[in-house]
């Protein structure tokens, strides 16, 4: 593995222009055709199987006129102030603004508020059901304008008029998560590099890598039904990845410059080495997403392979791209001013970083650490065993929507259970007796507890299947209605032992129960096949029984403890205030099983930057501790940023005003911020210290059996030192010994230019090579060094190069 991305790093930077122009190429064509795609779909949600979605097929089938699966709206209508609906001029009012609703583009009927008993007890609030002939996303946009005309006219009546349901169109959902979540990640990767050009690569590959897979899932709807949310999540997820994709190679082949080798050398190592480590991370990250698929709920599954497939192009574009990038960069890469007296210390040799002084205190007190950091994931994951869920409704719309105001106007004229009807259909095709068997219904509906109201049955053309409506006293989301879907569900037991006839339950307060009760039953199966798949690939990359034990048991940590923020904040109320959240209630149902793939999937990066860098020291010669802290000071200030662009691009969705998306937002930007630092950082170090050299054990019959990926890069480095059968010289600063650096932790470790700089950059001194395949000479460059001022570029050498070492350069792989 290694070695292959070796020469495939070394490839893209030879042929830079051909590979970016590959690129170039391959987005206008998906640009192109995404341009003619239908687009996504509204990714209603659907569970074959369930009682309501069979009922749902059933109505399809026996009244196609009430468009069963087509999208709805509710027109609310309130009086003014002292006023009545009912009153003359009123009335003629919203008759008017009905017979206009009816004459809406694709609707396939209106009921009258008057006619058919839809007038509050005071008389002062009403609505009109609007049905549609087609899905919510097909609804056109005529009659979305139909709808915006209704409430213009109305209100210059001097009515309320709002409107709720899932044929409204919801406000453009803002950008501005987005736009704060790049400029929170440039920020950080300047600090990080000091360099505007270390720190624009990343940022400019991964927008080019999120734009080629949004473009490409928009391509897909040409042959796939794709929900809408599958762009969102995609766009979300392939940005935060990409970037850090990106800063993990850019770091390294800073390193590997640094360490005297030329920017084409040091970009192949680079990708080499950090490259097999992105591979098997973004592997992680795709098995945990695709794993979505196994719910059995299409929207899920779309949402799963989108983000998937960005990230799979985030992976990719780190490779090929990004290498080619640093072609064109060169050694500009390796300048920058801009960082702190403190940083320019550290750089010089002087001190430790805060990572590596973090190792140290970890490693030095591993019980006590590992026992707060358990205890206190422990203290704040105690609220889960509250955890309620149920999907999201238009409660949770933003407080002013039009979908809010007729969901509150609704609660008030109505009660809280109108907007949450449920549909009950008797199929008596089998029974003796259908009207005698849908008359058994209703007066069984009509005796129950928390039913509010019940409409007569309505026959279908051959007079064998009813349809009744139920009218729920409790709010859609609330455990009483879901409690009373089970009871009305238990009674049809009866029914059908009774009269031979089926009672189902549906509607889309019932389909978003069995949805719920489907995501539930789904979570552990999920997990299973999940955390299973992933085991494999890090005993694959770590060669270890303990490492992905202790990684998959420290996401499971993280999970629990993130849940319970969100059942503190969202159910409970705890600092509500401070989030923005006007009212708790129920998580929503998709929000777990979500947060499990993304964040799963984002723990194994953090868990295969730093760990391949501890292996790697480990593989090198570094005993156990050593190799912890060494890991720590090679990938510590990586992973950290990485931690920090990820938790604020998440954080960024905490200002959207809708429930859902703050929720979403929460969660991620708190699951990471547990992982990367409270697991990866602290209870990782501290479990491996105690186990010391048990961490990296392997059964031998295991060791035989799996094959050698090589992500540490050890082969790779063996067959380098086999083909230089004429090395140079390495490069010596005055006063420095010739030979290999010895690093803190004792063994050798090849590092030249480590701790000087040139160019007033102290994170990147100005190595001898400035082209692939030329060395430039470096007397005048050391001696200035040595003084400490800056090296100007040093006169081209080239004619005193063997051309032995001139063939290795351009492909040091070659076997003579």
């Amino acid at each position: 593995m290694a070695t292959f991305l070796y020469r495939l790093g070394r490839l893209a930077f030879r042929r830079r222009r051909l590979v970016v122009m590959l690129w170039v190429a391959v987005l206008a064509a998906i640009g192109i055709g995404a341009m003619s795609a239908p687009g996504t779909s509204s990714g209603a949600l659907s569970v074959p199987g369930t009682q309501s979605q069979r009922a749902i097929d059933l109505l399809q089938k026996e009244f196609p006129q009430a468009s069963a699966d087509g999208a709805t709206a509710r027109v609310v209508f309130e009086a003014p102030s002292g006023q009545k609906l009912t009153s003359a001029a009123n009335k003629a009012e919203v008759e008017s603004l009905v017979a206009k609703l009816e004459k809406s583009p694709q609707v396939s009927g209106v009921s009258d508020p008057f006619s058919s008993g839809l007038v509050s007890k005071s008389g002062s609030i009403a609505y009109a059901q609007v049905s549609y002939k087609v899905a919510e996303a097909d609804v056109s946009g005529a009659a979305h304008a139909v709808q915006t005309d209704v409430v213009a006219q109305g209100e210059k009546a001097g009515l309320k008029v709002s409107l709720g349901g899932n044929a409204v169109k919801d406000k453009a959902a803002s950008k501005a998560a987005e736009l704060i979540g790049v400029g929170v990640a440039a920020v950080v990767l300047v600090i990080t590099f000091g360099s505007m050009i270390a720190a624009g690569l990343p940022l400019l590959t991964a927008i080019l890598g999120v734009a080629a897979a949004v473009l490409s899932v928009t391509l897909a709807t040409h042959f796939f039904d794709l929900a809408s949310s599958s762009t969102t999540l995609a766009l979300m997820l392939g940005l935060a990845v990409a970037i850090d994709y990106a800063l993990f190679i850019v770091s390294r082949y800073r390193n590997e410059i640094r360490d005297g080798h030329e920017p084409e050398e040091a970009c192949g190592r680079a990708v080499g080495t950090a490259g097999s480590a992105v591979v098997f991370a973004g592997l992680t990250v795709i098995v945990a997403l695709s794993g979505l698929s196994v719910i059995g709920i299409a929207m899920l599954t779309s949402m799963g392979l989108a983000s998937a497939f960005a990230v799979a192009v985030a992976v990719v574009i780190a490779l090929t791209l990004l290498p080619a990038m640093l072609g064109f960069a060169g050694m500009r890469i390796m300048k920058g001013r801009m960082l702190t007296r403190r940083m320019k210390a550290l750089e010089r040799g002087e001190g430790e970083s805060t990572g590596v002084r973090w190792a140290r205190f970890v490693t030095r007190n591993p019980v006590k650490v590992l026992a707060v950091s358990v205890v206190g994931l422990a203290l704040v994951a105690i609220p889960t065993m509250s955890l309620k869920m149920a999907l999201n409704d238009d409660s949770g719309k933003p407080p002013g929507s039009t979908q809010r105001i007729a969901y509150d106007t609704l609660s008030k004229g109505f009660g809280p259970g109108f907007n949450g009807p449920l549909t009950v259909v008797v199929d008596a095709r089998d029974s003796g007796d259908p009207k005698a068997a849908a008359k058994s219904a209703y007066s069984m509906l009509s005796k129950l507890y928390d039913v509010a109201a019940v409409r007569p049955p309505s026959f279908n053309e051959s007079g064998d299947v009813a349809l009744i409506g139920a009218v729920p006293k409790s709010a859609a989301t609330s455990e009483a209605t879901k409690d009373l879907v089970g009871e009305i569900r238990g009674h049809g037991t009866a029914l059908h032992q009774d009269t031979g006839a089926d009672l189902m339950v549906t509607g889309l307060t019932a389909v978003n129960i069995d949805v719920s009760t489907k995501l539930s039953d789904a979570l552990i199966p999920y997990l299973a096949i999940v955390v299973g798949l992933a085991l494999v690939l890090l005993l694959l990359v770590f060669r270890s029984i303990v490492i992905p034990l202790k990684a998959a048991l420290g996401f499971l940590l993280s999970v629990v403890s993130t849940l319970g923020v969100l059942v503190a904040v969202f159910q409970w109320g705890w600092l509500k205030d401070l989030f923005g959240v006007d009212q708790t209630g129920p998580i929503v149902s998709l929000l777990p099983i979500v947060l499990i793939g993304v964040v799963f999937g984002l723990a194994m990066d953090y868990e295969v930057f730093l760990v391949s860098r501890m292996r790697e020291e480990y593989v090198h010669g570094a005993e156990p501790t050593q190799a912890v802290v060494q890991g720590f000071r090679h990938s510590g200030r990586v992973v950290t940023a990485a931690a920090v662009i990820m938790v604020s691009v998440f954080s960024g969705f905490l200002l959207d005003d809708e429930a859902l998306i703050k929720s979403i937002g929460l969660g991620l930007a708190t699951a990471v911020f547990f992982d990367a630092f409270v697991v990866r950082m602290t209870i990782v170090p501290a479990v491996m210290t105690l186990l010391g050299h048990r961490s990296w054990t392997l059964p031998k019959w295991l060791d035989r059996v799996l094959p050698n990926v090589d992500v540490e890069g050890e082969k790779l480095r063996h067959a380098l030192e086999a083909e230089q059968t004429d090395p140079a010289p390495e490069p010596v600063l005055a006063g420095v010994a010739a030979g290999v650096h010895a690093g803190s932790d004792g063994h050798g470790a090849a590092h030249a230019f480590t701790d000087f700089h040139a160019s007033g950059d102290p994170d990147t001194p100005a190595p001898a090579q400035q082209a692939a395949g030329k060395a430039r000479g470096l007397s005048r460059f050391k001696q200035r060094l040595a003084r400490g001022g800056e090296a100007p570029a040093p006169a081209d050498s080239t004619e005193s190069e063997a051309p032995a070492r001139r063939k290795l350069l351009k492909n040091p792989m070659r076997r003579s």
